[in-house]
């Protein structure tokens, strides 16, 4: 088996996949974002929607890299889970 093969193929299905449909945490922090950019709201509602939109899109992360169906969905989640945790340390 090649790389991309490895890399791309799901263990589930056998078919190669590289993006799915949004599952409900992706879709909570992308919604979440939007009304951030949309309203723009000041104070403790910019804090609560930054809280909101950082834990969903956290729990897509650690969904994707314990239940990615192959290593490069395991490999995205790890990469923004690095990521959320990298721009909470900068603060």
């Amino acid at each position: 088996m090649d790389t991309v093969e490895w890399l791309f193929r799901s263990r589930t299905t056998g078919r190669i996949t590289v993006v799915q449909w949004p599952n409900a945490p992706l879709l909570a922090g992308i919604g979440v974002q939007a009304a951030r950019w949309v309203f723009d709201p000041g104070g403790v509602w910019r804090t609560a929607l930054e809280v909101a939109g950082t834990a969903a899109f956290a729990a897509w992360a650690a969904d994707e890299v314990v239940r990615g169906v192959n290593p490069w969905r395991r490999l995205r989640g790890g990469a923004v889970l690095l990521g959320l945790v990298v721009s909470w340390l900068r603060r």
